[in-house]
């Protein structure tokens, strides 16, 4: 029996100039159309488990609660639905508790534990939140990365790839939207 390992994804949606959020913490210029909305929720479709630094699942907590109503897109609806369904561990020394179901936390990050979850997981895993994916790639656990670059710059804030680690990544696709965005994937190389 051939046993395949499942991935570990990083996906950030960013500014040109490398960052997740400006200066003032706020996101609100990268909040993707519905052509960007649909494919993002078809990349997050194959994913079971979600992981997330505390500061990233207080921000993605909404969708927990997320009712629409018929103001809300149907991609809007679509991802509460992909969000709600998936594991979350968060990775917190902090938190005491979640407001989420099927979450849990995790006091460290411990990449034998994610080397584990790879081999064994049923379903893809993600990363997501800049601190928490540069520790994965330090470790060398990420194996794509998928980047939305987004048409405009905000001079400072939070980077998206922290330093410092070294990658050769190679370009598996280039995806450019109506909008602007430009989605880039790569798979890590060892």
């Amino acid at each position: 029996m051939v046993t395949t390992m499942v991935k570990l994804v990083y996906s950030a949606i960013t500014s040109l100039d490398g960052y997740t959020a400006d200066q003032n913490g706020d996101f609100t210029w990268g909040a993707p159309d519905p052509e960007v909305f649909a494919f993002i929720n078809d990349l997050e479709r194959g994913v079971g488990t979600q992981l997330y630094g505390r500061r990233m699942y207080e921000t993605m907590v909404y969708w927990e609660t997320f009712e629409p109503n018929e103001d809300e897109s149907a991609c809007e609806r679509d991802f509460a639905a992909i969000w709600k369904a998936a594991d979350k561990i968060v990775y917190s020394t902090t938190m005491k508790t979640v407001t989420s179901s099927r979450t849990r936390i995790e006091r460290r990050f411990d990449p034998d534990a994610i080397r584990l979850m790879k081999r064994t997981a049923p379903h893809d895993l993600s990363v997501a939140g800049a601190n928490l994916a540069n520790q994965a790639m330090n470790a060398g656990l990420v194996d794509e990365v998928h980047l939305f670059l987004t048409p405009v710059t905000v001079g400072g804030g939070a980077p998206a790839l922290l330093h410092p680690f070294y990658s050769n990544p190679e370009l598996l696709a280039a995806d450019r939207f109506a909008c602007g965005v430009v989605h880039l994937h790569y798979r890590e190389t060892s």
